[in-house]
Order: C-alpha cells, then structure tokens, then sequence
C-alpha cells in the first residue's frame, strides 16, 4: 500500500512499568492531543522469540551498548567482569525478562511525521536526562547507571520505533492485517483535508 505523508506510521508499545503504574490514560492521551491516529491497540504478554524478532540487534549495537555498562560499572567503582560486547548481549536478556514479566500494550500511531512526533513526546531512552514535557522526563527517574548497578533493563515505561523503515518491520512482528484499522478521524479531516469538504487530500 503506497502511503501519504500523514499515513506514516510508528510502533509505541507501553511497557510492563506503565501498565502497573496505571498511566497508560495519561500516556495515550498525550498522544491524542498531538493528533495522531491510533490504527491498532492490543494488551498482551509478549513472547521472547517476539521480543528477539522485535530487537534485531547487531554486534555494532551490543558493542557500543556494552561500552556504556563498562563506563557506568566503572564510574560505580564496580568489577568489570566480561568483554563489553557480553555486556551489550546481556541488555536484550534482561529486556525479554522485563516485557515478558507482566502485560504490555502495543500500538500503531498514524500521522504526518508520526516516528519523529512520537519520539519527541517520548524524549530520550534514559528518563534521567529526558527533558521536563516528555513522557519519560515527566513521569520517570530510572538511569542507565542504576539499571546496570542493580543488572536489570532500564524502566523507561515506553518502546517506539527509530524510523519509518523500523516502524513497519516491528508493526509486522506485533499485528496482523486484519487487527490494524482502517478509518478516517473528524481530526485528520480538521488537519489535512485543504478545503474542509471531504476525505484528506
């Protein structure tokens, strides 16, 4: 399907800490506000072969990820143990052990400029240093130094997708076609629609 510019679409999956913090209405309001669609919504219990088909990640990933541990250890005053590409493989274990211990809620946000909309409302992976008016600046405090100290995944209470490219190879790993809808909004109408009369243009 050829997409519109206001048809990009990103993949946002609220994580276990949101859902058992109770802000998930908080969170998807935010979202509604800015203007974007929501095409798919489901809660579930994600599997760990989904969440590795979901990561695919590389060795240039866990190399550069792993680094940042090893800094973080040391700035602890802690062991470093392992080669730093072993720390950056250990961050998808103790990811798949943090989404699979309790319900996510996964979704699809429709939108002109939809990915990069949603990661500036999301703000930075680390909610330490994530703007005040993000998501994660405005309702989380967790450090990658405090994840790594105490050898858990960061709680960082969302997922969204890099790029439009990315956004629609995770989407194919969490939906299927017949569970994604197809509807036009008063609000897109109101956005994109240059005369006001009829279906966005």
């Amino acid at each position: 399907m050829h997409r519109k510019p206001h048809q990009e679409r990103s993949l946002v999956i609220l994580k276990p800490d949101t859902i058992q913090r109770s802000l998930m209405g908080e969170i998807i309001g935010r979202f509604e506000r800015v203007g974007l669609k929501f095409t798919a919504l489901k809660m579930t219990v994600p599997t760990e072969k989904q969440l590795l088909t979901h990561y695919n990640k590389d060795d240039e990933w866990f190399l550069k990820k792993g680094n940042r541990i090893v800094e973080d250890l040391k700035t602890h005053g802690l062991p470093v143990e392992k080669e730093a590409i072993e720390y950056g493989r250990e961050i998808i274990t103790t990811i798949v052990t943090y989404m699979t211990a309790a319900p996510v809620v996964a979704m699809i946000l429709e939108g002109n400029q939809a990915v990069g909309v949603v990661t500036k409302l999301v703000g930075t992976t680390e909610p330490s240093t994530s703007d005040v008016g993000t998501i994660r600046g405005d309702f989380t405090l967790d450090s990658y130094g405090h994840s790594s100290y105490e050898n858990r995944a960061v709680r960082n209470l969302i997922h969204c997708s890099e790029s439009p490219e990315e956004a629609e190879r995770e989407i194919a790993v969490w939906f299927t076609e017949e569970e994604m809808m197809n509807y036009t909004t008063a609000q897109e109408r109101i956005m994109y629609d240059v005369n006001f009369d009829g279906e966005p243009d």
